[in-house]
C-alpha cells in the first residue's frame, strides 16, 4: 500500500543515571568513591533513503522510542550509551512539526539526515563530585530526559516528468510501455490508486523518471474524486506531459478535459502551470479520433505543434518521438 502521509511520535531515550559506590578492599581504610557515570540515551535521526519509496513502513507502528542509557557501576564504570534509532524515510519527504504545521526540514537528497530528537545526558556519579574539600561526596544526579517530539510527514514524489490525465486516458499504459515498471491497468475509472514511477531509458541513453499521477478529475482541488491529495506530487515534477483520450471513445471531449487539467493544477498552484509540458493525444487508433485531433490542432493555436505528440500507447505508436520530447523537457529549454 502506498502511504505519502503519516503522524509520528518520537522519543529519545533517557540518560543512565549516576551512582554511589565506594571503594572498599583489604588494606586501603581510605578507598574513597568510586561510583560511575551514566550513559547518554539514544538520539532519533531522520534519513532520506531513495531505495524508501513510500511511508508505508510506518502505518502499523507510530510511536518509537530510541534506547535508554544504562546505570553507572561501582569502580568507576561508565553506563553503556544507548542505542540511537535511524528511521528512513522516501526522499522527497517534508517533516512538519504536528501541531504548528511548521516544516522543520525537506528531505531531498539521499543520505541526507534530520537529527530529530537528542538522547539525555547521563547522570554523574559520586566520584564526579571529588574534590580536595570534599573527599566523601554522598550523593550522584540521574540522567536527565531525552526530547520528545510529535511530527507529520509528508511525501512529494521527486520525479522528472509527471504524467496527468483524466482517469481512463492512458497514463499507467504510457507509463508500462516507456518504462519497465509494473502497474495495475483497467478499463474503469480510478484503476490507478496511487502514484508510480518508472524510468525510461531516453534515445540518448540517459535515464528520465517518470511519475504516473492518479486520474485527476474537475474539482480535485476541493477534495472530489481521489481529490487533492496527489496533486501535491506534481509540485517536485521538473515537467509535465498532459495525456488526453482524443478518441472521445467514452462520451467526453477532449479539448474540455484539457481545459479542465490546465484548470485544476492552476487552482491548486498557479505556479505548476509554468512548468515546461508537452500534450500526448492519445488512442489515436481508434474510430474519430483523427477528427478530435485536427479540432485540437485549430483549437489550442496557443501551443506550438512541435509539442503535440499524437500516440496510440497500448499499439506503442508514436512513442519514440515522446520520448525524444520528454528527455527535452529535462534540458533547460524554453517552455512550449
Amino acid at each position: 500500500m502506498f502511504v505519502d502521509s503519516i503522524s509520528l511520535t518520537l522519543s529519545a531515550g533517557k540518560g543512565g543515571n549516576g551512582v554511589i559506590a565506594w571503594r572498599r578492599e583489604k588494606y586501603i581504610p581510605k578507598g574513597g568513591p568510586t561510583g560511575g557515570n551514566g550513559g547518554h540515551g539514544g538520539s532519533i535521526t531522520l534519513v532520506a533513503d531513495r531505495q524508501t519509496v513510500s511511508l508505508e513502513g510506518y502505518r502499523h507502528k507510530r510511536i518509537f522510542c530510541a534506547q535508554n542509557g544504562a546505570c553507572g557501576g561501582s569502580n568507576l564504570k561508565q553506563g553503556k550509551a544507548g542505542t540511537n534509532l535511524i528511521l528512513k524515510v522516501p526522499c522527497g519527504t517534508l517533516v512538519k512539526d504536528r501541531h504548528t504545521q511548521e516544516v522543520l526540514f525537506d528531505l531531498t537528497e539521499d543520505g541526507q539526515e534530520l537529527p530529530l530528537c537528542r538522547g539525555g545526558k547521563g547522570g554523574k556519579g559520586n566520584h564526579h563530585y571529588k574534590s580536595p574539600t570534599h573527599q566523601a561526596p554522598h550523593f550522584c544526579t540521574e540522567g536527565t530526559p531525552g526530547e520528545s517530539r510529535e511530527i507529520e510527514l509528508e511525501l512529494k514524489l521527486i520525479a522528472d516528468v509527471g504524467l496527468i490525465g483524466m482517469p481512463n486516458a492512458g497514463k499507467s499504459t504510457l507509463l508500462s510501455k516507456l518504462t519497465f515498471a509494473r502497474v495495475k491497468i483497467g478499463a474503469y475509472p480510478f484503476t490507478t490508486l496511487f502514484p508510480n514511477l518508472g524510468y525510461a531509458r531516453a534515445p540518448s541513453g540517459n535515464r528520465v523518471l517518470l511519475a504516473d499521477i492518479p486520474g485527476i478529475i474537475e474539482n480535485a482541488h476541493i477534495n472530489k474524486g481521489l481529490g487533492y491529495a496527489f496533486l501535491r506530487h506534481i509540485e517536485r515534477t521538473s515537467a509535465l506531459v498532459f495525456v488526453i483520450d482524443i478518441s472521445g471513445f467514452e462520451g467526453r471531449d477532449p479539448l474540455e478535459d484539457f481545459q479542465i487539467l490546465r484548470n485544476e493544477l492552476s487552482a491548486y498552484d498557479p505556479e505548476l502551470l509554468k512548468k515546461p509540458f508537452l500534450v500526448a493525444l492519445n488512442k489515436i487508433d481508434i474510430e474519430g479520433a483523427s477528427e478530435n485531433i485536427q479540432r485540437f490542432y485549430d483549437t489550442m493555436t496557443d501551443i506550438p505543434r512541435e509539442c503535440i505528440f499524437p500516440i496510440a500507447a497500448q499499439e506503442k505508436q508514436g512513442l519514440p518521438p515522446l520520448l525524444e520530447g520528454i528527455e527535452s523537457l529535462t534540458t533547460p529549454l524554453v517552455p512550449c
